[in-house]
């Protein structure tokens, strides 16, 4: 259990009774909305204290009090939390207020609903591997190469066997890539664009030049378009109470644009596309010549690519859809599941700071934006996809904590007082007790130039 559960159980009486009504809507997990209703979080909490033995129904509806007064100090306006959002706030406020007894049954209750939630999950998804066997595939990989636990991890590392492991986990990523590229040639007759699509820092654009090189080795000729310089001028996007710009959400592309290009380029017709310089924020129009062969695949890397609005003008028989995503099976020390999300978000921490201008701590406040993004523009399409890859190599939590924890202790000391950024704080915590007992590795000589995770730290021989 982590440190702070040895914080000692103040009164009851300390609980503030603090409510407002502006929050109205959740993200549920399949990314729709659901009204959101503070007598389910009270009913939690009191099935918490009913599994110690000492069933308080009052304290369960002033602790849900103070819970909704968190929520309401970190998500206004369009920000809305997701179900697992509310549970994290749920956990800490238990935690805050000392009652460590009924925060540790809660845990546990919300720990067995997620596995009974996989299990259904893994029921309903017999005969359909998106994305639920994946997963499955993803977690007896790990078993079978020892690198499912961060016990497992650390002893590879001391056994000098990394090597071996980033050999192993590039080849896995490479066939599934593979897989992908066999399906296109099979429906090679009607396929003229290839979407690469995911969730940020999935790893779209290696995966993207991965999957035109293995066409090309078929004999199929590509080009790849950079949606990403579609991008409106920066301070055309909306800002939060913050300063922060929201150019998460598909509306941030300029899809009439993007839509028209692609019906001239299936066409036969020359184009030319914007230039967009994500250090300034603005984009030139009409900059670079593009023309698409009759016998050409175009290859499309984007955020939004599952989108409806970003193709619509396109048949769907001429599209080939697939949907990245780091599916990794890893378990913490706490004996939880890495977050997806979690991983991406140490990717493009780094990236960010490396190639956009933006401190690490920056990226960190603004992935609200990202997860709200995801939720309401990615998820929902997913089922669109024809294939998924999974992009977490079991390798890269040693390279990416070299390179983060420092400003990941930072974030915890710097938002552990600021209500207004208690979104932050979670999860700068969390990704710290993930990455705490991970062993850093130093020498990354082992890890090729043209690795997935090379497009994220540096040193790859692609050009992004």
């Amino acid at each position: 259990m982590r440190n702070f559960f040895c914080l000692a159980r103040p009164p009851l009486r300390r609980l503030r009774l603090v409510s407002t009504p502006r929050l109205q809507q959740i993200v549920k997990r399949d990314g729709t909305l659901a009204r959101y209703d503070r007598r389910r979080i009270e009913t939690a909490i009191f099935k918490a204290t009913c599994a110690i033995g000492k069933p308080d129904q009052a304290f369960a509806a002033r602790a849900a009090l103070n819970v909704e007064a968190a929520l309401m100090a970190t998500y206004v306006d369009a920000n809305l939390p997701t179900v697992e959002d509310i549970q994290d706030v749920v956990e800490r406020v238990l935690v805050g207020l000392g009652t460590i007894d009924v925060a540790q049954n809660y845990i546990t209750y919300r720990r067995q609903h997620a596995m009974l939630r996989a299990a259904r999950a893994n029921e309903f998804a017999v005969s359909d591997n998106i994305p639920y066997r994946k997963i499955y595939d993803v977690l007896r990989w790990n078993i079978d190469h020892g690198c499912e636990t961060v016990a497992g991890l650390n002893r590879i590392i001391r056994r000098g066997e990394y090597p071996d492991l980033v050999a192993a986990g590039d080849r896995r990523y490479v066939e599934d890539i593979r897989r992908a590229a066999t399906i296109v040639l099979e429906r090679r007759q009607d396929v003229r664009i290839v979407i690469v699509a995911g969730p940020s820092s999935s790893g779209k654009t290696t995966t993207t030049i991965k999957l035109s090189n293995l066409l090309a080795e078929s004999g199929i000729g590509f080009r790849a378009i950079g949606v990403d310089h579609y991008f409106f001028d920066l301070e055309q996007h909306p800002r939060d109470e913050y300063g922060d710009y929201d150019y998460e959400t598909p509306q941030a592309l300029d899809l009439e644009l993007i839509n028209e290009h692609l019906e001239q380029l299936l066409a036969g017709r020359e184009i030319k596309t914007p230039h967009y310089d994500f250090k300034t924020g603005k984009r030139t129009l009409n900059v670079h010549p593009f023309r698409l062969k009759k016998n050409e695949v175009l290859l499309i890397d984007s955020l939004h690519g599952l989108y409806d609005g970003m193709t619509s003008r396109i048949s769907p028989k001429n599209k080939f859809k697939l949907y990245i995503e780091t599916l990794g099976q890893f378990r913490a020390a706490d004996g939880n599941f890495m977050r997806w999300a979690d991983n991406r978000l140490l990717r493009r921490m780094i990236r960010d700071r490396d190639n956009r201008n933006q401190k690490p701590i920056e990226t960190l406040t603004h992935w609200h934006y990202v997860r709200r993004s995801e939720l309401h523009h990615i998820i929902p399409y997913l089922r669109n996809a024809d294939y998924v890859v999974n992009s977490a190599l079991p390798y890269e939590l040693p390279l990416l904590k070299q390179r983060l924890f420092r400003y990941v202790v930072k974030a915890r000391d710097q938002f552990r007082d600021d209500p207004k950024r208690l979104d932050a704080h979670i999860r700068a915590n969390r990704v710290f007790d993930l990455l705490k007992p991970i062993r850093t590795v130093r020498d990354e000589t082992c890890v090729p130039a043209d690795a997935l995770i090379r497009e994220f730290i540096g040193g790859s021989c692609y050009t992004y």
